[in-house]
Protein backbone atom coordinates (compact mmCIF):
# COMPACT_ATOMS: atom_id res chain seq x y z
CA UNK A 1 0.00 0.00 0.00
CA UNK A 2 2.58 2.21 1.16
CA UNK A 3 4.82 1.46 -1.97
CA UNK A 4 1.68 2.03 -4.25
CA UNK A 5 0.96 5.54 -2.37
CA UNK A 6 4.78 6.30 -3.10
CA UNK A 7 4.35 5.57 -7.12
CA UNK A 8 1.15 8.00 -7.51
CA UNK A 9 2.81 11.11 -5.43
CA UNK A 10 6.27 10.40 -7.54
CA UNK A 11 3.83 10.00 -10.97
CA UNK A 12 1.43 13.41 -10.03
CA UNK A 13 5.04 15.69 -9.74
CA UNK A 14 6.43 14.22 -12.30
CA UNK A 15 3.68 15.05 -14.56
CA UNK A 16 3.07 18.31 -12.82
CA UNK A 17 6.73 19.35 -13.17
CA UNK A 18 6.11 18.41 -17.11
CA UNK A 19 3.48 20.33 -17.16
CA UNK A 20 5.40 23.48 -15.59
CA UNK A 21 8.01 23.25 -18.17
CA UNK A 22 5.68 22.65 -21.30
CA UNK A 23 4.07 26.02 -20.14
CA UNK A 24 6.74 27.90 -19.81
CA UNK A 25 7.21 27.91 -23.22
CA UNK A 26 7.19 31.63 -24.48
CA UNK A 27 4.66 32.32 -27.33
CA UNK A 28 6.81 32.42 -30.88
CA UNK A 29 7.33 36.20 -32.27
CA UNK A 30 4.83 36.54 -35.39
CA UNK A 31 5.07 38.18 -38.63
CA UNK A 32 2.97 40.58 -37.90
CA UNK A 33 2.33 42.53 -41.09
CA UNK A 34 1.58 39.27 -42.91
CA UNK A 35 -0.61 38.34 -39.84
CA UNK A 36 -2.72 41.15 -40.59
CA UNK A 37 -2.59 40.71 -44.69
CA UNK A 38 -3.96 37.24 -43.56
CA UNK A 39 -6.49 38.19 -41.33
CA UNK A 40 -8.28 40.75 -43.69
CA UNK A 41 -8.46 37.91 -46.61
CA UNK A 42 -10.00 35.82 -43.98
CA UNK A 43 -12.64 38.09 -42.85
CA UNK A 44 -12.82 40.31 -46.57
CA UNK A 45 -11.85 43.18 -45.05
CA UNK A 46 -9.06 45.87 -46.25
CA UNK A 47 -6.04 46.60 -44.83
CA UNK A 48 -6.20 49.92 -44.04
CA UNK A 49 -4.17 52.52 -41.86
CA UNK A 50 -4.20 51.45 -38.16
CA UNK A 51 -5.69 47.86 -39.59
CA UNK A 52 -2.08 46.34 -38.34
CA UNK A 53 -1.62 48.09 -35.20
CA UNK A 54 -4.93 47.41 -33.87
CA UNK A 55 -4.32 43.53 -35.35
CA UNK A 56 -0.86 43.63 -33.44
CA UNK A 57 -2.91 44.69 -29.62
CA UNK A 58 -5.30 41.91 -30.94
CA UNK A 59 -3.03 39.23 -31.37
CA UNK A 60 -0.84 39.77 -28.44
CA UNK A 61 -3.23 39.75 -26.37
CA UNK A 62 -4.79 36.40 -27.71
CA UNK A 63 -1.23 35.19 -27.47
CA UNK A 64 -1.56 35.73 -23.83
CA UNK A 65 -4.61 34.10 -23.39
CA UNK A 66 -4.03 31.03 -25.81
CA UNK A 67 -0.45 30.41 -25.36
CA UNK A 68 0.79 26.88 -23.48
CA UNK A 69 -1.51 26.27 -20.93
CA UNK A 70 -3.21 29.68 -21.14
CA UNK A 71 -3.41 32.90 -18.81
CA UNK A 72 -1.36 31.29 -15.98
CA UNK A 73 -1.53 34.94 -14.07
CA UNK A 74 -4.33 33.86 -11.98
CA UNK A 75 -4.70 30.26 -11.23
CA UNK A 76 -4.80 29.10 -8.00
CA UNK A 77 -4.38 25.94 -8.81
CA UNK A 78 -1.00 23.37 -9.03
CA UNK A 79 1.17 23.44 -11.36
CA UNK A 80 0.76 26.94 -12.26
CA UNK A 81 0.28 28.40 -8.78
CA UNK A 82 3.38 27.71 -8.08
CA UNK A 83 4.98 29.18 -11.34
CA UNK A 84 5.99 32.93 -11.25
CA UNK A 85 8.67 33.30 -13.99
CA UNK A 86 5.04 32.82 -17.00
CA UNK A 87 3.04 35.08 -14.94
CA UNK A 88 5.77 37.17 -14.98
CA UNK A 89 6.21 37.52 -18.35
CA UNK A 90 2.41 37.24 -18.74
CA UNK A 91 1.75 40.72 -16.72
CA UNK A 92 5.16 42.39 -18.63
CA UNK A 93 3.32 41.92 -22.20
CA UNK A 94 0.19 42.89 -20.61
CA UNK A 95 1.46 46.00 -19.12
CA UNK A 96 2.94 46.96 -22.67
CA UNK A 97 -0.18 45.75 -23.95
CA UNK A 98 -2.74 48.53 -22.10
CA UNK A 99 -0.22 51.14 -22.70
CA UNK A 100 -0.98 50.82 -26.45
CA UNK A 101 -4.84 50.72 -25.51
CA UNK A 102 -4.64 53.64 -23.78
CA UNK A 103 -3.04 55.71 -26.76
CA UNK A 104 -5.29 54.16 -29.40
CA UNK A 105 -8.53 55.29 -27.22
CA UNK A 106 -7.36 58.86 -26.23
CA UNK A 107 -5.11 59.45 -29.32
CA UNK A 108 -4.93 57.14 -32.62
CA UNK A 109 -8.57 57.01 -32.68
CA UNK A 110 -8.99 60.80 -32.12
CA UNK A 111 -8.16 63.82 -34.27
CA UNK A 112 -7.78 66.04 -31.31
CA UNK A 113 -8.60 66.29 -27.94
CA UNK A 114 -12.13 67.71 -27.82
CA UNK A 115 -13.52 64.57 -30.39
CA UNK A 116 -15.47 61.61 -29.26
CA UNK A 117 -13.82 58.66 -27.95
CA UNK A 118 -14.47 55.96 -30.20
CA UNK A 119 -17.31 53.90 -28.69
CA UNK A 120 -15.48 50.24 -29.22
CA UNK A 121 -11.87 51.41 -27.75
CA UNK A 122 -13.70 53.37 -24.82
CA UNK A 123 -15.75 49.93 -23.73
CA UNK A 124 -12.29 47.77 -24.63
CA UNK A 125 -9.76 50.33 -22.74
CA UNK A 126 -11.49 49.46 -18.71
CA UNK A 127 -11.69 45.52 -20.00
CA UNK A 128 -7.70 45.38 -20.32
CA UNK A 129 -7.23 46.79 -16.90
CA UNK A 130 -8.63 44.34 -14.74
CA UNK A 131 -6.59 42.59 -12.03
CA UNK A 132 -4.75 39.95 -13.99
CA UNK A 133 -4.44 37.87 -10.62
CA UNK A 134 -8.63 37.99 -10.38
CA UNK A 135 -9.44 34.78 -11.23
CA UNK A 136 -13.12 34.51 -10.15
CA UNK A 137 -16.91 36.60 -11.04
CA UNK A 138 -15.48 37.90 -13.13
CA UNK A 139 -12.24 36.35 -14.59
CA UNK A 140 -9.04 38.11 -15.82
CA UNK A 141 -9.42 35.89 -18.54
CA UNK A 142 -13.49 36.97 -20.22
CA UNK A 143 -12.84 40.71 -18.91
CA UNK A 144 -9.70 40.57 -21.55
CA UNK A 145 -11.77 38.48 -24.29
CA UNK A 146 -14.49 40.73 -24.07
CA UNK A 147 -11.87 43.54 -24.73
CA UNK A 148 -10.41 41.56 -27.46
CA UNK A 149 -14.30 41.13 -28.66
CA UNK A 150 -14.58 44.65 -29.25
CA UNK A 151 -10.97 45.24 -31.00
CA UNK A 152 -12.31 42.94 -33.75
CA UNK A 153 -15.03 45.01 -33.85
CA UNK A 154 -13.23 48.58 -33.98
CA UNK A 155 -11.04 47.07 -37.06
CA UNK A 156 -14.05 46.13 -38.64
CA UNK A 157 -14.98 49.02 -38.39
CA UNK A 158 -11.96 50.50 -39.77
CA UNK A 159 -11.72 48.36 -42.66
CA UNK A 160 -15.03 49.35 -44.10
CA UNK A 161 -14.34 52.56 -44.53
CA UNK A 162 -17.93 53.74 -44.66
CA UNK A 163 -17.83 54.74 -40.58
CA UNK A 164 -16.88 57.47 -40.22
CA UNK A 165 -16.40 57.36 -36.60
CA UNK A 166 -13.83 54.77 -36.57
CA UNK A 167 -10.66 56.29 -37.08
CA UNK A 168 -6.94 55.70 -37.23
CA UNK A 169 -5.01 58.61 -37.04
CA UNK A 170 -1.06 58.31 -38.12
CA UNK A 171 0.24 61.25 -37.22
CA UNK A 172 3.48 61.87 -35.80
CA UNK A 173 2.13 63.93 -32.80
CA UNK A 174 -0.02 61.00 -31.54
CA UNK A 175 2.97 58.63 -32.47
CA UNK A 176 5.11 60.44 -29.76
CA UNK A 177 2.53 60.55 -27.22
CA UNK A 178 2.49 56.44 -27.60
CA UNK A 179 6.43 56.40 -27.49
CA UNK A 180 6.91 58.68 -24.35
CA UNK A 181 4.80 56.16 -22.89
CA UNK A 182 7.10 53.28 -23.88
CA UNK A 183 9.84 55.37 -22.93
CA UNK A 184 9.13 54.94 -19.01
CA UNK A 185 8.29 51.58 -19.14
CA UNK A 186 11.47 50.79 -20.80
CA UNK A 187 13.21 52.81 -18.32
CA UNK A 188 11.68 51.36 -15.33
CA UNK A 189 12.42 48.00 -16.58
CA UNK A 190 16.06 48.70 -17.11
CA UNK A 191 16.60 50.14 -13.93
CA UNK A 192 15.18 47.02 -12.17
CA UNK A 193 17.40 44.39 -14.03
CA UNK A 194 19.88 46.36 -13.65
CA UNK A 195 19.48 46.37 -10.14
CA UNK A 196 20.24 42.34 -9.90
CA UNK A 197 24.04 43.84 -8.88
CA UNK A 198 23.69 46.29 -6.10
CA UNK A 199 23.89 49.81 -6.28
CA UNK A 200 24.83 53.07 -4.55
CA UNK A 201 22.56 55.43 -6.31
CA UNK A 202 22.91 58.93 -5.44
CA UNK A 203 18.67 60.49 -5.37
CA UNK A 204 18.34 62.36 -8.42
CA UNK A 205 14.68 62.67 -7.70
CA UNK A 206 14.44 66.78 -7.72
CA UNK A 207 16.98 66.89 -10.64
CA UNK A 208 18.96 69.33 -9.08
CA UNK A 209 16.32 71.75 -8.67
CA UNK A 210 17.21 73.86 -5.52
CA UNK A 211 13.20 75.21 -5.62
CA UNK A 212 11.55 71.39 -6.18
CA UNK A 213 9.76 69.60 -3.06
CA UNK A 214 8.78 65.98 -2.41
CA UNK A 215 5.98 64.96 -0.41
CA UNK A 216 8.35 62.51 2.12
CA UNK A 217 11.96 63.25 2.09
CA UNK A 218 14.54 60.73 0.99
CA UNK A 219 17.94 59.70 1.92
CA UNK A 220 20.73 61.59 -1.09
CA UNK A 221 22.28 58.01 -1.25
CA UNK A 222 20.75 54.21 -0.66
CA UNK A 223 21.79 50.73 -2.26
CA UNK A 224 19.47 49.01 -3.73
CA UNK A 225 19.75 45.36 -5.07
CA UNK A 226 16.86 43.22 -6.41
CA UNK A 227 15.98 40.22 -4.11
CA UNK A 228 17.54 36.81 -5.09
CA UNK A 229 13.82 35.59 -5.11
CA UNK A 230 12.89 38.37 -7.49
CA UNK A 231 15.73 38.34 -9.91
CA UNK A 232 14.37 36.07 -12.29
CA UNK A 233 10.28 37.62 -12.02
CA UNK A 234 12.23 41.31 -13.14
CA UNK A 235 13.50 39.16 -15.80
CA UNK A 236 10.37 37.57 -17.40
CA UNK A 237 8.63 40.37 -17.07
CA UNK A 238 11.31 42.18 -19.13
CA UNK A 239 11.11 39.44 -21.61
CA UNK A 240 7.32 39.24 -21.74
CA UNK A 241 7.08 43.33 -22.29
CA UNK A 242 10.03 43.25 -25.12
CA UNK A 243 8.37 40.76 -26.97
CA UNK A 244 4.34 42.58 -27.12
CA UNK A 245 6.46 45.93 -27.91
CA UNK A 246 8.55 44.09 -31.02
CA UNK A 247 5.12 43.29 -32.54
CA UNK A 248 3.49 46.28 -31.99
CA UNK A 249 6.85 48.51 -33.27
CA UNK A 250 6.53 46.08 -37.04
CA UNK A 251 2.69 47.25 -36.88
CA UNK A 252 3.84 50.84 -36.38
CA UNK A 253 6.37 50.54 -39.08
CA UNK A 254 3.26 49.58 -41.55
CA UNK A 255 0.88 52.52 -40.19
CA UNK A 256 3.26 55.10 -39.77
CA UNK A 257 5.40 54.37 -42.89
CA UNK A 258 4.79 57.55 -44.69
CA UNK A 259 5.32 59.72 -41.29
CA UNK A 260 8.50 57.49 -40.49
CA UNK A 261 9.71 58.02 -44.20
CA UNK A 262 8.99 62.30 -44.34
CA UNK A 263 10.89 62.49 -40.54
CA UNK A 264 13.70 60.21 -41.92
CA UNK A 265 12.86 58.01 -38.82
CA UNK A 266 12.66 54.29 -40.56
CA UNK A 267 16.16 53.29 -39.86
CA UNK A 268 15.47 54.22 -36.36
CA UNK A 269 12.61 52.22 -35.59
CA UNK A 270 14.51 48.77 -37.65
CA UNK A 271 17.24 49.42 -35.45
CA UNK A 272 14.84 49.24 -31.99
CA UNK A 273 13.16 46.20 -33.94
CA UNK A 274 16.59 44.82 -34.13
CA UNK A 275 17.31 45.38 -30.14
CA UNK A 276 14.44 43.98 -29.15
CA UNK A 277 14.87 40.78 -31.17
CA UNK A 278 17.44 40.19 -29.12
CA UNK A 279 15.97 40.21 -25.55
CA UNK A 280 13.93 36.83 -27.72
CA UNK A 281 16.90 34.47 -27.97
CA UNK A 282 16.69 31.39 -26.63
CA UNK A 283 18.03 31.16 -22.83
CA UNK A 284 20.13 28.06 -22.72
CA UNK A 285 20.65 28.03 -18.96
CA UNK A 286 18.53 26.35 -16.90
CA UNK A 287 17.97 29.55 -14.21
CA UNK A 288 18.61 32.53 -14.50
CA UNK A 289 22.07 33.73 -13.14
CA UNK A 290 22.77 36.91 -11.31
CA UNK A 291 26.57 36.82 -11.41
CA UNK A 292 28.45 40.06 -10.89
CA UNK A 293 29.16 42.69 -13.46
CA UNK A 294 32.60 41.69 -14.21
CA UNK A 295 32.98 38.18 -12.30
CA UNK A 296 33.11 35.24 -12.90
CA UNK A 297 29.35 33.50 -13.99
CA UNK A 298 27.06 35.55 -16.10
CA UNK A 299 24.32 38.04 -15.37
CA UNK A 300 21.46 37.66 -17.47
CA UNK A 301 19.83 40.48 -16.18
CA UNK A 302 22.50 42.91 -17.01
CA UNK A 303 22.46 41.57 -20.98
CA UNK A 304 19.00 42.11 -21.12
CA UNK A 305 19.07 45.53 -19.26
CA UNK A 306 21.61 46.29 -22.32
CA UNK A 307 19.05 45.21 -24.87
CA UNK A 308 16.63 47.26 -23.55
CA UNK A 309 18.51 50.66 -22.78
CA UNK A 310 19.88 50.65 -26.35
CA UNK A 311 16.45 50.27 -27.24
CA UNK A 312 15.33 52.70 -25.24
CA UNK A 313 17.56 54.93 -26.60
CA UNK A 314 16.82 54.81 -29.64
CA UNK A 315 13.35 55.80 -29.26
CA UNK A 316 14.36 58.51 -27.43
CA UNK A 317 16.54 59.71 -30.67
CA UNK A 318 13.08 58.88 -32.92
CA UNK A 319 10.94 61.01 -30.83
CA UNK A 320 13.91 63.83 -31.39
CA UNK A 321 13.33 62.97 -35.40
CA UNK A 322 9.56 62.79 -35.04
CA UNK A 323 9.62 66.43 -33.27
CA UNK A 324 11.26 68.11 -35.77
CA UNK A 325 8.83 70.11 -38.68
Amino acid sequence: MTKWVSTVVVCVLGLMLGLSVFWSFEPDVMDIKQVAIDDAAKKNEKVVTGYTTTTALIKVSEGLLNKHGGFLSNDVTPPSFFMDNMPSWEFGALEMSRDLMLTMRNDFSRSQSQSAANPQLQTAHPKFNIDHRKWIFPSAESEYQKGIEQLYLYRAALSSGSNVDAQFYARADNLRYWLKEVEKRLGSLSRGLSESVGQERINIDLAGDSHATQSTPAPQEQMVKTSFWKIDDVFYEARGASWALLHFLKAIEVDFEDVLKKKNAQASVKQIIRDLEATQQTIWSPMILNGTGFGVMANHSLVMANYISRANAAIIDMNELLSQG
